[in-house]
């Protein structure tokens, strides 16, 4: 029998907040990371089960739809629910509620289990189908099937991994990319869009300790594409960050 929605609850510390007081983009990515770990760990099946299986759980892609980002010390539930998965992937919602319950984030993602010693995907164990329940997909875009930057594009300063980079998978972070992306952004005086906006974020393959990441930025509609690759022109990952009207999905 499967699990339903998994949630908690939490307050916007200051620490979690950008310059403008509100919380950062890369704190609000931790946070649904956070909370899917913590879901693990509620199921006693958290990472280290996994790891003691020289498996972990990855992330493919996910979809993020910002309508706010609260400000400090702002009360807000997180939540996340497994709403599809088979013996290749799983499909995850992640959702933070602001004040009154009000949805403010919401995400769709797609995880598969990466087989540490062969350095691939492999099957989903069985002891992980616990995940599913009967919760649906939320109302929202859908995950794109491959994120394609047109142009040439432009070069930005390249970022040398480092140990704050990584998590207990000795590979980059999966919210790290976005803050490599947005310092991109920063570095060749492009705006990011303001909130409301979508992000979208694609992993091709994992950056380690002391690998050189280049970041090269590229115009889309209503906002930028970043492909992050490395010396040779391979994408570790792609993330596009677009503007959105309020409502619209």
């Amino acid at each position: 029998m499967g699990v339903d929605v998994y949630s908690f609850d939490s307050r916007i510390r200051y620490s979690e907040c950008d310059e403008t007081g509100r919380l950062s983009p890369l704190s609000m990515m931790n946070y649904l990371q956070d909370c899917s770990t913590f879901q693990s760990q509620e199921l006693g099946i958290g990472i280290e089960g996994l790891t003691g299986q020289g498996l972990a759980w990855v992330l493919a892609s996910w979809t993020i739809e910002v309508d706010e980002l609260p400000p400090f010390g702002t009360d807000v539930t997180v939540s996340t629910w497994c709403y599809a998965m088979t013996r290749a992937h799983a499909l995850r919602c992640f959702q933070i509620a602001g004040a009154h319950g009000r949805p403010i984030v919401r995400a769709d993602s797609q995880w598969f289990v990466f087989d540490v010693e062969r350095r691939r995907a492999t099957r989903v164990p069985e002891s992980q189908l616990v995940y599913v329940g009967d919760e649906r997909r939320l109302d929202m875009a859908p995950l794109a099937r491959r994120i394609r930057v047109e142009g040439p594009g432009r070069a930005a300063p390249e970022h040398v991994v480092a140990h704050a980079d990584l998590d207990t998978n000795h590979h980059v972070n999966n919210a790290r990319y976005v803050r490599i992306a947005l310092d991109a952004l920063e570095a060749l005086g492009c705006e990011a869009p303001a909130v409301p906006l979508t992000l979208q974020v694609q992993y091709r393959s994992m950056a380690l300790l002391g690998d050189v990441v280049r970041p090269r930025v590229h115009p889309c509609a209503g906002g930028w594409d970043v492909d992050l690759a490395d010396a040779a022109g391979s994408t570790y990952a792609v993330v596009r960050i677009q503007a959105r009207q309020e409502g619209q999905q």
